[in-house]
């Protein structure tokens, strides 16, 4: 059954054309606009708007656990051969592994060229006591985030207990046993899945309605970021915000622009057809925002509904390109800030390091920092309090790192379901052209 989550209408009915004021990224535009006018003029009321982009990230995050559940479960219940669910989440393992290491290494071949920490010549007498403080917090918050521990915490305390909780794997694991368990019944299980099929459309339906939230949203979180940080406060590490936006779409159309060639799609038409979503993750700064909507976007493109609802949700901890390229740039701009060369060896292992952190602390807020931190420690000629050095600026980063993200889990989602034979081609097609 398939659903189109964005639009009910009968696909034979002629649409009436939108006015532009009517487009939801349009208006996500304007209101990004607005929020950087009201936050950089009256910052402290620009600050104090933070509660409504904190609302409309929790009014998403309430839909995003049926959202997948219902995707899942009613994705793998009508599966014609289980074993693919294996299959799809071998590959989509496969995928973010490849693409997340080589999201790490342009990263720090990158900085290591353009060298952004070389002109600072920091000492840790320079450092804000205030942001050490709080730099200690996020060390304390990276050992406790272990790859161990995350992958203990995706097994939930009870079958009910992730929808309550809120964790995007707990909810996925849940969703695909009681998925598997649907299509092993047979017959018997019929009436479930056609319940949880018809759940599925008033669900989807509630989507869009909270999605007309958005432009109030971001207005909210924009607002906040300027009042609270202001534009200025990006001068003096300008160089790294640019090497890393820089850096990020050279990733994203060189190297996921390669993929998506080979795979029959242009990377372009991709970012397109979501560029709703990724004006709402711009003005949010969170890319769960736009993760229901972009399950619903990527299952209209012609992926079948069980890969969308095994990659997308699982690409969210395990497929975090922008983060990774973070990681790599801002540890090297934190070494070279304070005068260290690092060895090959250190830089290599600083890589590894990332390579499991990024999974530890996945799902974790403020996850991009937590991170670093338990990258930073295996280096100890790095200082970890030179994190400081970037806490100011790591707001107007972490666009960047969802933005980069949203695309990499977009583009992988496409090219898993291609490689499992689940893409209808010629809807895909239709679809990007419909929106170039």
């Amino acid at each position: 059954m398939q659903i189109d989550a964005l639009s009910k209408e009968d696909p034979n009915t002629p649409k009436k054309p939108q006015k532009f004021y009517q487009v939801l990224y349009v208006q996500v535009v304007f209101a990004i606009l607005i929020g950087i006018f009201l936050g950089h003029f009256f910052p402290e009321f620009g600050a104090s708007l933070e509660p409504l982009g904190t609302a409309f990230i929790k009014i998403v995050k309430m839909i995003i656990t049926p959202v997948i559940f219902l995707t899942v479960v009613t994705g793998i219940a009508g599966m014609d051969h289980i074993g693919s669910v294996g299959r799809v989440t071998a590959k989509a393992m496969l995928y973010f592994l490849t693409f997340s290491t080589l999201a790490l290494i342009v990263g720090m071949i990158v900085a290591n060229v353009i060298r952004p920490g070389s002109a600072m010549h920091a000492s840790l007498s320079d450092l804000s006591t205030k942001n050490v403080d709080k730099v200690g917090e996020y060390v304390e918050k990276a050992g406790d985030y272990t790859i161990v521990e995350f992958f203990m915490n995706i097994i939930p305390t009870t079958l009910l207990s992730p929808f309550t909780e809120g964790s995007i794997l707990q909810v996925l694991f849940v969703a695909v046993l009681f998925g598997l368990a649907l299509a092993k019944s047979g017959e018997k299980a019929k009436p479930v899945t056609e319940f949880l099929q018809t759940l599925t459309v008033p669900v989807f339906t509630l989507v869009g309605m909270l999605m007309k939230l958005a432009p109030i949203g971001a207005f909210g979180a924009m607002a906040y970021t300027i009042g609270k940080f202001g534009i200025g406060s990006i001068g003096s590490l300008m160089l790294l915000i640019a090497t890393f936006y820089i850096t990020s779409l050279l990733f994203i159309f060189v190297v996921l622009g390669a993929v998506a060639r080979y795979n029959g799609f242009r990377i372009l038409d991709l970012i397109r057809y979501i560029k709703d979503e990724l004006w709402l993750v711009l003005g949010t700064s969170s890319s769960e925002a736009a993760l229901p909507s972009l399950m619903a976007k990527m299952e209209k493109a012609g992926c079948e509904k069980s890969v969308v609802g095994l990659v997308i949700p699982t690409g969210y901890s395990f497929n975090l390109d922008g983060t990774n390229i973070y990681m790599a740039m801002a540890a090297l701009f934190i070494a070279q800030a304070f005068g260290i060369d690092l060895s090959f060896g250190e830089q290599v292992t600083l890589l590894l390091v990332a390579m499991i952190s990024s999974k530890g602390a996945a799902g974790v807020t403020g996850a991009g920092f937590i991170t670093l931190a338990a990258t930073l420690s295996v280096v100890p000629s790095i200082p970890i309090a030179g994190m400081a050095l970037i806490l100011g600026i790591d707001r107007f980063m972490s666009e960047c790192r969802a933005l980069t993200n949203l695309v990499g889990n977009a583009c992988a989602a496409i090219v898993i379901a291609r490689w499992d034979n689940a893409l209808d081609k010629e809807q895909l097609d239709r679809t990007l052209k419909d929106h170039s």
